[in-house]
């Protein structure tokens, strides 16, 4: 295997502090370091579309939801883990982009519904159509089996976190 600097971090700290069992440094570090630098490649293709990732999040749910593709703010907010204060200032703005409308929920007189609009899912199915494309590439030196097993291995992680939050 090729050393990273993963490997050169948990080797300074096992020279520097040998009584430590520093080997979730070696999963978890490297986890970490992926997840920014996929941060960072995500946002770079949703920026050739003119989206933050913020705004990808959001429209992406709506898309995932079906025809009609809407759905009420807060189920928004579950989708996409952030506050209500949040979902209707991003609401807002995609509402100024033409990407989503806002009908009155015809199941809660009070309530509101945010719909994907044509251009909206235009626009987020270009997105995905180019941001698969790139972590395609991303992953192609990952044999397939390997790619299923790692799978597997994040989803045995991240579970216990999911099943944790409210």
């Amino acid at each position: 295997m090729p050393e990273d600097d993963v490997d050169r971090i948990v080797s300074a700290w096992r020279r520097e502090r040998p009584e430590l069992d520093v080997t979730p440094l070696e999963i978890l570090s490297r986890i970490s370091r992926l997840a920014r630098r996929l941060d960072l490649a995500r946002g770079a293709a949703f920026s050739e579309h003119g989206l933050d990732g913020w705004e990808f999040d959001v429209l992406s749910a709506l898309r995932r939801a079906g025809a009609p593709y809407e759905l009420s703010p807060g189920a928004l907010v579950a989708q996409t883990l952030v506050t209500s204060g949040t979902m209707t200032n991003r609401v807002d703005r995609l509402l100024a982009r033409g990407f989503v409308e806002r009908h009155p929920d015809p199941r809660d007189r009070r309530g509101v519904i945010v719909r994907l609009t044509p251009e909206g899912m235009r626009t987020v199915d270009s997105a995905l159509d180019d941001l698969l494309a790139h972590e395609r590439e991303l992953l192609a030196d990952l044999p397939n089996g390997q790619r299923t097993d790692l799978a597997d291995q994040l989803r045995l992680l991240l579970t216990p976190f999911e099943r944790s939050e409210p």
